[in-house]
């Protein structure tokens, strides 16, 4: 016989956020709101209440809030996530009898049909409702339901209006859940990551490139006295491409020529000499000691340490002779070095993820990340992951972030979209993206577009690189100041993370190895550069003032998308940026045009920045500091990129500003 069901009567259906069927957390970070959506309903014209309810895993205790009908049976909730760690949300729905009463009484009131009785119904719900409560709540159901009591003709259409009142909603949607509860099919989680998790700006630099002496390579000393440059440009984050010894085999020379001169350094990412492999240190930069001076040094000054994750060999490295069967061997017993043809790196060897010794490996590979992270390394740029197994990843991560939360590991995958999306899954926390070839307004639009929404804005966070030292695309080849500048705009609001591969960014480096290419001449990649910081021509104060616009403005280091708004020329760009509570809202308009002053007239969406239909309002100029007064929705906006090509506005509320004509921006 099949047993009788239980006595819930309410179906909740189509939760989100939800990512691959609630396996795959969503992503947030410490002080976030989760928005949650969900439908809920019951059978009939019954009344029904939703809440969302949330814990933090390890705690027994769940917390709960009501949720909105938004109509048609869909409710909106929300829930905080203040601390990083796992969270867990479900929805929750029951019939309210109360609610129930009070639509049937609706109907009755319409139909000229309502009797004494109905009212002492109504009130013996609200009393029945008032015992699952106590204190101040408790007695004013108690209340309501004793002036609900009519005892004379004239008295029912006075207990009729108060019966009709909701201010018993109030206190109904938050008393604790009654009897026929239904809960959405699965508890839902939540990945709330360390506070760094939320905003950063980074810098990469070569080491080997920062010695004042043009004569010799740079050191960690050298390092440690540029570190106060990049404090006081404001970045968060130094990135360090690999610092471990570069093998000798094969070695590259300048411009990845071959072959290789006899004094030429190679290239960082063929890892592994006779020296060591992944957790030793080139003994040009330094030892131990001077990384770990170059650390502290670094968190004096505010700074994050990232280094690179490159898991590959050079065929130096100890691992090829320990360990040979960790690499491909081709049929004469060679191993197959990397190659992107028609390129070819005999100076690399990729590991084989598909060898039988794989537990010895994975084994190994982790004791890479677990010796830098002792050190007290808690950034990773990952050099390649989509050419790594998904398995492996999902296990690396997991394990490094159970023993340390706060470890985060950045995905260098530029790769088919569904790769890169789904190693946001296996746990990556943020990922470069197609930013650096994103150049029109209809690109870029549509692509963070794409990032914001579904399960890709749920899980993946972009970091935003306008150049890499593997990337220089062609629009900075012409070598024109006002492309460096709207393109660093760009990247530093469109997301909460970006960075720049410097001192090649300010100092408006754009010579390609050939026309055309995306490979800069005279790559740090394989030789040693030598950057004078103090050209007239650098970019750092306007650097320096985009930072300090970061981490001055809370809109641009919350995890909300941008928010694009029209405007009337296809060489201009706008969008918003804002706190959830838009205490802070920023509006962005950019030249995307480096060569013309470009004008046109915005139709903005005003509640997306707080600002009334047909107010007066300022937006305040934080590049150039000037003031405009603006109207409703229709505004001017003119750029001149001889100047700054770009706007970044504050928009103060309505109410302080004087009435005025509309302005021109």
């Amino acid at each position: 016989m099949v047993p009788v069901p239980g006595p819930s009567r309410i179906a909740v259906e189509d939760v989100w956020p939800v990512v691959d069927d609630g396996r795959v957390p969503i992503q947030r970070v410490p002080g976030d709101t989760v928005e949650v959506f969900a439908t809920v309903f019951a059978e009939g014209s019954n009344g029904v209440r939703a809440s969302v309810r949330w814990q933090r895993l390890g705690r027994r205790e769940w917390e709960r809030l009501p949720m909105e009908p938004l109509g048609n049976d869909r409710w909106r909730g929300e829930f905080p996530v203040p601390d990083p760690g796992e969270y867990r949300y479900e929805v929750e729905g029951w019939v309210d009898p109360y609610l129930s009463w009070r639509s049937l009484l609706d109907r009755r009131v319409a139909a000229g049909s309502v009797t004494p009785l109905d009212l002492e119904e109504g009130a013996e719900i609200l009393r029945s409702l008032a015992t699952r409560l106590r204190g101040p709540a408790a007695e004013k159901l108690r209340a309501r339901a004793a002036a609900m009591r009519p005892a004379a003709g004239a008295e029912l259409a006075q207990a009729v209006q108060l019966a009709r009142d909701p201010a018993p909603d109030a206190i109904l949607a938050t008393a604790p859940p009654r009897v026929g509860v239904g809960r959405s099919a699965a508890a839902l989680r939540v990945s709330v990551g360390p506070p760094h998790a939320q905003h950063s700006a980074w810098y990469e630099l070569f080491p080997r490139s920062t010695s004042p002496d043009p004569t010799r390579p740079g050191t960690f000393r050298d390092l440690r006295a540029r570190l106060a440059y990049i404090a006081d440009l404001g970045f968060d984050v130094v990135y360090l491409p690999p610092i471990h010894p570069i093998g000798r085999s094969h070695r590259r020379g300048p411009n990845n020529t071959l072959p290789a001169p006899p004094n030429a350094p190679g290239s960082p990412w063929a890892i592994g000499a006779a020296e060591g492999g992944h957790t030793a240190i080139h003994p040009e930069l330094g030892d131990i000691e001077e990384f770990r001076a170059t650390l502290s040094e670094a968190k004096r000054l505010g700074l994050m340490v990232a280094l690179d994750l490159a898991f590959q060999c050079s065929p130096d490295h100890p691992w090829v002779r320990e360990h040979p069967n960790w690499f491909h061997h081709l049929p004469d017993g060679s191993i197959r070095p990397a190659e992107n043809p028609p390129k070819k790196y005999d100076d690399i060897y990729p590991i084989d993820f598909s060898t039988d010794d794989a537990p010895a490996l994975w084994k190994a590979l982790k004791e890479v990340v677990d010796f830098w992270v002792a050190e007290g390394v808690r950034w990773f740029r990952v050099d390649n992951p989509h050419t790594k197994p998904f398995d492996f990843w999902h296990w690396l991560i997991a394990e490094v972030r159970r023993e340390h939360p706060d470890v985060l590991f950045l995905a260098e995958a530029f790769t088919r979209p569904t790769v890169m999306y789904h190693l946001a899954k296996v746990g990556f926390t943020h990922s470069y993206t197609y930013f650096a070839w994103r150049t029109s307004k209809p690109e870029l639009e549509e692509y963070f577009r794409e990032l914001s929404s579904g399960t890709v804005g749920e899980t993946f966070r972009p970091h935003l690189w306008p150049n890499t030292p593997d990337i220089l695309t062609v629009q900075f080849q012409s070598g024109q100041r006002s492309v460096f500048l709207h393109r660093l705009v760009l990247a530093a609001t469109l997301a909460s993370h970006y960075g720049i591969y410097g001192p090649a960014y300010e100092l408006l480096e754009h010579a390609p190895l050939e026309p055309g290419h995306e490979e800069y001449r005279d790559s740090e990649k394989f030789e040693v550069r030598h950057w004078v910081l103090d050209d007239p021509k650098s970019l750092a104060p306007q650097v320096r003032q985009v930072n300090r616009i970061r981490k001055e403005h809370p809109a641009l280091r919350s995890g909300r998308r941008p928010v694009f708004h029209s405007i009337d020329n296809g060489a201009l760009i706008a969008f918003s940026r804002r706190t959830a509570d838009r205490s802070d809202v920023l509006l962005v308009v950019v030249n995307l045009d480096p060569g013309s002053v470009q004008s046109g007239w915005t139709a903005l969406d005003l509640r997306e920045l707080g600002v009334p239909d047909g107010a007066l309002f300022e937006v305040h100029d934080l590049l150039s500091g000037e003031v405009y007064r603006w109207h409703g929705a229709r505004n001017f906006v003119r750029l001149d990129p001889a100047r700054w090509p770009a706007h970044i506005l504050q928009v103060v509320r309505p109410g302080s500003v004087p009435s005025a004509p509309p302005g021109a921006g």
